[in-house]
């Protein structure tokens, strides 16, 4: 799947029934923004997710990225996908402003980074994504209201960006590795790959 490799719009759009309501899904390596009241969902393990809205409009969107940069020389180019958390980060911030949010009202909320990878050849890319996160966004001066980060266990994210709700499932019970399995052959493709406010805790 492209989406898996590089950077896309989340395509996955359904309703959601328990919630009834418009939703997306988000897969690693995407993002969505929307001026819509609806729901943005993802499923996090090792990843990071940053929802961000205008306070003030409700304009808001969400991302999905595992690693923090590319590992290269800082001087060089950005690399021009989300899989990276500075572009992803980026790109988001970018699309919000495109439609209408205003930079002074933004604020976040931040999730994931979680320590479920075993295989991923990157040191502690859990909790790297979880500084980079925050280190981004104090540099940007986007006050970060909400965060629930690191840990053991995946989530699952859903972000409501018209009310800044956000419903955080921790999957402590999870039967099969599909989250593991899905970020590690995210990993190696990422690796093998030519480079061109409140919230609520549920069970």
């Amino acid at each position: 799947m492209v989406g898996i490799v590089d950077e896309q719009v989340a395509s996955n759009s359904y309703f959601d029934q328990a919630l009834n309501c418009q939703a997306v899904k988000l897969l690693p390596g995407e993002y969505y923004v929307t001026d819509k009241d609806m729901l943005l969902v993802t499923v996090l393990g090792s990843c990071v997710a940053a929802c961000i809205r205008d306070s003030q409009s409700g304009i808001g969107g969400m991302n999905h990225f595992m690693l923090p940069d590319n590992g290269s020389d800082t001087n060089a180019p950005v690399n021009s996908s989300a899989r990276y958390g500075i572009y992803a980060m980026e790109i988001l911030i970018n699309q919000l402003l495109k439609l209408g949010a205003r930079r002074s009202n933004l604020e976040a909320k931040v999730f994931g980074g979680g320590n479920v990878l075993d295989g991923l050849t990157v040191a502690n890319v859990g909790q790297r994504n979880a500084d980079f996160v925050l280190e981004f966004l104090a540099t940007e001066q986007i006050r970060v209201v909400a965060q629930d980060l690191v840990d053991i266990y995946p989530r699952k994210v859903y972000f409501f960006p018209r009310s800044s709700r956000v419903l955080v499932k921790k999957l402590r019970k999870v039967h099969s590795n599909t989250v593991s399995e899905r970020e590690q052959e995210y990993g190696r493709r990422l690796l093998h790959s030519n480079v061109e406010g409140d919230v609520e805790l549920f069970s």
